[in-house]
């Protein structure tokens, strides 16, 4: 079996935001489409490891933020490379707005956002796929969606991931979008921060000092 024929599928790269208790959260997700244009429908998939996750889980509602070719890299250090258990990422971030449904959307390096609700949810083990409404939506830049290729040519530093001063640490590549751990050994229900993808998609690409 060529796992890379899962490249030749085509990917977005979107920040899901929620809000619970007065708190505000947001992830990367890269699965987003629409289902139905009457009622208008969309449907993403959230690894269900993300507080992100939880909090849609419980309280239904998100903003879904597309992001453009404009996004800066920091954008996914913030969303995508941390986890909302441990720092509050909206802290002394200014590039967001509040919607009509109180929960923030990204301002800038964004093409559109979409106010939803959600109606339906599945479990696929490591993510659940949400079914949601559309409640509210609009489009903030002419720049073109942002696509994997396009991030990982343009936005993602190169070598981005490599850097480490452990004599014995490698670096895992993730084979879906590039994502690289740095460490001895991956830890086996390591869970890419990008794509979702888990430790099976992972190679070793490199010593650190080789």
């Amino acid at each position: 079996m060529n796992k890379k024929a899962m490249d030749t599928l085509t990917y977005g790269l979107y920040v899901l935001t929620a809000r619970e208790n007065e708190r505000d959260n947001g992830c990367i997700v890269n699965t987003a489409f629409q289902v139905t244009s009457r009622p208008n429908r969309i449907a993403f998939a959230v690894n269900q490891s993300n507080l992100t996750h939880d909090m849609l889980l419980r309280t239904g509602r998100c903003n879904l933020s597309v992001l453009s070719t404009e996004a800066d890299f920091s954008l996914f250090e913030r969303f995508g490379f941390q986890t909302g258990k441990d720092v509050d990422k909206f802290k002394d971030f200014s590039d967001c707005e509040r919607a009509g449904n109180g929960l923030f959307f990204i301002t800038k390096g964004t093409k559109a956002y979409l106010s939803c609700e959600a109606e339906s949810m599945l479990s696929l083990e490591t993510h659940t796929l949400f079914v949601v409404r559309v409640k509210d939506m609009d489009v903030l830049s002419d720049a073109p969606s942002l696509t994997y290729d396009y991030y990982h040519a343009h936005i993602k530093p190169e070598g981005y991931g490599a850097d480490s001063t452990g004599e014995d640490e490698k670096i895992f590549r993730c084979d879906t979008c590039g994502y690289e751990f740095v460490g001895d050994l991956l830890p086996a229900d390591f869970v890419c921060p990008i794509c979702g993808a888990g430790a099976a998609n992972f190679r070793s690409v490199k010593s650190l000092i080789s």
